[in-house]
């Protein structure tokens, strides 16, 4: 349930622990904290312990962050994969982080680009622009992000040394600006923070997916336009890999919950055999 706030491996925001707690670093509105989620499966319960600032706040969010408030009102299975996710995977729930720009400034540079590039590029703007994680979370060198202030006024020639392309910086510049009005219309719903991220410059339907999902927790954010959502549900669905408008359709039965069946196909293992290369990286930007 955790794992979709964790941007690579290297993501200077998340840790595992080996005593297997998770530890995320995030700005809340509270100001910087550090949160600690401690798995006790002996027990069937969660410890939450946190530091800074916005320790009283994570801790608040923190059943909402595991998926609390999931609502699964409507939602039937309908295919054997899904039934077969479900049965593996019972208590799985879709959670949400409450902070929108923290969602969107990792998938603004997650646009258009490979995973590898993107999750170098997030980490280099935390530890360059960022500030380390308040507490114990400087014992796991956990940093926490940028505040948007900070963001909006780096420069063209930093972002290209991270790598970000102007495409990208501009776009997270611009969204840096106005990230308090991002933050408010979050308040009146999924469709009011969809419009509001869509009326940016170069932001569409892939990113605005991608931030309610893990903002909001929103079961229905399909992030049409991914690179390999469309084949891999085709591929789960029907045995044939489909293109965006294909994915519609096949999805419509599941409307209110569409993510919520991309992500069980993919707990259940519905990806398509991936054959040929991997897209490279780019190297015409600075390093």
């Amino acid at each position: 349930m955790l794992a979709p706030l964790r941007r690579g491996a290297g993501d200077p925001t998340y840790a595992v622990a080996p005593d297997g707690s998770h530890w995320r670093s995030a700005l809340s509105p509270e100001g910087p904290g550090t949160l600690r989620i401690e798995p006790r499966r002996g027990e069937g319960t969660v410890r939450g312990t946190a530091w800074g600032p916005g320790a009283a706040w994570l801790l608040e969010q923190m059943p909402a962050l595991l998926g609390a408030d999931d609502d699964w009102s409507g939602f039937e299975p309908g295919h054997r994969m899904i039934e077969e996710a479900l049965r593996a995977h019972p208590h799985w729930r879709m959670g949400r982080t409450g902070l929108v720009f923290d969602a969107l400034l990792p998938a603004i540079l997650e646009q258009k680009v490979t995973g590898q590039e993107a999750f170098a590029g997030y980490r280099r703007l935390v530890r360059r622009y960022g500030t380390p994680a308040p507490g114990a979370g400087a014992g796991h060198d956990l940093w926490c992000p940028p505040p948007p202030e900070v963001v909006a006024r780096i420069p063209s020639w930093e972002w290209l040394r991270l790598p970000v392309d102007p495409a990208r910086s501009r776009s997270a510049v611009t969204a840096a600006r106005v990230a308090s009005r991002l933050e408010q219309a979050q308040v009146r719903g999924s469709a009011a923070l969809d419009a509001a991220l869509r009326s940016l410059p170069g932001l569409g339907v892939w990113t605005s997916a991608e931030t309610r999902a893990r903002a909001l927790g929103d079961p229905d954010a399909v992030s049409f336009g991914d690179y390999h959502v469309a084949k891999d549900v085709g591929w789960a669905l029907t045995g044939a890999p489909v293109d965006d408008a294909g994915l519609e359709r096949l999805l419509e039965p599941w409307r209110g919950h569409r993510r919520r069946v991309t992500v069980l196909l993919a707990l259940a293992g519905g990806r398509r055999p991936r054959r040929g290369p991997r897209m490279a990286p780019r190297h015409h930007l600075p390093r």
